[in-house]
């Protein structure tokens, strides 16, 4: 995951298209040493498909038993209050221990505290000024950006924090499995970066690497000027800017793959209009 969040840094250049394959080296210190006991997976008890996919997750992730967070949010809302999410944040704390370095939250909803995304203030804290001033820089600088920390919570006291969607548990199976098939995994892939007509939305357009190939894996990046793509059955990262982008339906996103949108707009994973 590194590489690919990095790919858009270290491969821009302003010369539209690489005539060399393109290279990528990564500098190493130590390796990898987030581990599966590192790993805490917190669930709605009050939901048993959440229960049940944190449970799966353990499994496949040989994660120790002991890192299976129990709070109870009766009826999962989309939105909770900041009191709400204090008390929330109390019944995990007490359940974390000193080694668990991220969080993954088995559920959809809640996805927000207030105004704030509940992921972000789950690890850098609650931020009230941003329901008064949305478009202002938060007040909580994250230390993590290009930090080169692999045990955040350690070495910062920021327990890095993600949501997987338990809309149903076969489809959050679906999910996990495909995570897994992706480990260790380099198959011949593209990464799709496209510019549409939406200005607003295509802001990060100036950002996106050249179209070529990334000599250290089997990956061609294409750099586009377009609103949609169809029909394709190879992606590794599609990174567009729309309200609504069409033909998702024909595509093919292979294990391990991800696609980020510009929306502007608040997107919800049970509406799937949105």
């Amino acid at each position: 995951m590194r590489y690919f969040l990095l790919l858009s840094v270290l491969l821009f250049s302003p010369s539209g298209y690489a005539e060399e394959p393109i290279s990528l080296r990564l500098q190493s210190k130590g390796g990898y040493q987030l581990q599966p006991a590192n790993v805490a997976v917190v669930v709605n008890e009050d939901n048993p498909d959440s229960v049940k996919a944190g449970e799966y997750y353990l499994k496949v992730r040989n994660i120790p038993d002991i890192n299976l967070i129990k709070v109870n949010i009766p009826a999962s809302p989309k939105k909770i209050s900041a009191q709400a999410f204090s008390q929330l944040k109390q019944e995990m704390d007490a359940q974390l221990l000193p080694q668990h370095q991220v969080v993954v939250l088995m559920w959809t909803a809640p996805y927000a505290v207030e105004c704030n995304s509940i992921t972000a203030a789950i690890t850098m804290g609650y931020d009230p000024e941003q329901c008064a001033r949305t478009c202002a820089p938060s007040k909580h600088a994250s230390r993590y950006f290009n930090s080169e920390s692999r045990l955040p919570f350690t070495d910062m006291g920021y327990r890095l924090s993600m949501l997987l969607p338990v809309q149903s548990f076969e489809l959050a199976k679906e999910l996990i499995d495909r995570g897994v098939a992706s480990d260790y995994s380099a198959p011949a892939a593209t990464a799709y970066y496209l510019t549409t007509k939406d200005v607003n939305r295509s802001s990060r357009s100036p950002f996106f690497p050249p179209s070529g190939k990334v000599a250290q894996r089997y990956l061609e990046i294409k750099n586009l000027k377009a609103n949609s793509i169809r029909d394709v059955q190879d992606i590794m990262i599609y990174q567009t800017g729309l309200v609504s982008v069409p033909d998702l339906d024909t595509l093919k996103f292979l294990p391990g793959a991800w696609q980020t949108i510009l929306l502007l707009l608040e997107g919800i994973c049970s509406e799937p209009s949105r």
